[in-house]
């Protein structure tokens, strides 16, 4: 099994570390402030960065989100436009052969953009914290839903579930009303629109393959000095990170369904927690050998079944 990148100390500036990723501030070839998105093989549940990690996530994770890029360009041409500029270290300056041989694989630049604080979530089953509003209310964000569903039922239009973007813990739902009033009506609307069509897009082809893509999120961003430009795709996109993907052959509505990314720590660490022996707070526990391999193998199941091909780890 090979080595996980845990962590990261390039000699660039403004280090910023997230629960997985690991991102610095560089320039572009032309010019432009870019970002060096680094998809570390750090592993969190329960909101708690584990002891150890998943070799090779960050490498399965990044190389789905190129797929997809470059797939939704294909898709909609000059409609939408996203952040990403090259995934070469050989683009990065200033650090030496074996510096860039650990990135390779893992790392997305990208333009340097205004992020929309907005989480552009979008359900097409109704499932986690939209199941638990529905059950309370018969709504998800606000939206109205047919009664009588249950856990895991198909919604039959998809629906856009915005959520503030939050620096530490969960994001909130909100409605889209809230969300007019950090970003606008206009820009979010369409932002909606937007979102929506990508959505449908990704998961016809998705289906197709033998995945069901539940939901998801998108982030997007502005250029800073382009008032009125269309809004850019940033950040990941359609990864078992971003996205609930459940296996077709297995989908059973009112229950919870089997998912191709982390699920098997999730259920490993509350089995443990349930025992006692953790109590879902810093630091993380040591994941066992067996959890991390059968993990990986999900994000590599989710990568072939999308791409055709197996990932070289």
């Amino acid at each position: 099994m090979q080595t996980p990148l845990i962590t990261t100390d390039l000699p660039l500036p403004n280090r910023r570390c997230g629960k997985v990723r690991d991102i610095y501030d560089i320039p572009l070839h032309n010019g432009e402030p870019g970002l060096l998105i680094i998809a570390t093989d750090r592993v969190s549940a329960f909101d708690v960065v584990m002891a150890n990690g998943l070799p090779g996530k960050g490498k399965v994770l990044t190389q789905i989100s190129i797929f997809w890029f470059e797939w939704l360009a294909k898709q909609f041409g000059d409609r939408l436009s996203h952040h990403l500029v090259s995934t070469d270290p050989a683009d990065i300056p200033g650090l030496d052969d074996d510096q860039r041989q650990a990135l390779r694989g893992r790392i997305m630049i990208g333009r340097k953009l205004n992020v929309i604080p907005i989480e552009c979530v979008v359900r097409g089953y109704l499932t986690g914290s939209g199941f638990k509003d529905y059950q309370k209310t018969g709504q998800v964000c606000g939206i109205d839903l047919p009664s009588g569903m249950v856990n895991s039922s198909k919604i039959d239009q998809p629906i856009f579930t915005p959520a503030t973007k939050a620096e530490t813990g969960h994001d909130e739902n909100i409605s889209f009303e809230q969300a007019c009033d950090v970003a606008g009506e206009s820009l979010m609307t369409q932002l909606r629109d937007l979102s929506i069509e990508i959505y449908g897009h990704a998961r016809d082809y998705a289906a197709e393959r033998g995945i069901i893509i539940a939901d998801t999120k998108f982030e997007f961003g502005m250029p800073g000095d382009s008032p009125g430009t269309q809004p850019i795709l940033i950040d990941e996109v359609f990864t078992p990170d971003s996205s609930r993907f459940w296996p077709a052959d297995l989908y059973e509505p009112g229950k919870e369904q089997p998912s191709m990314d982390k699920q098997i720590v999730r259920n490993h660490l509350q089995e443990i927690c349930d025992r006692g022996e953790w109590d879902k707070t810093p630091p993380g526990p040591t994941l066992p050998d067996d959890v991390v391999s059968k993990t990986m193998a999900q994000y590599r199941k989710a990568y072939k079944l999308l791409t055709g091909s197996e990932i070289e780890l």
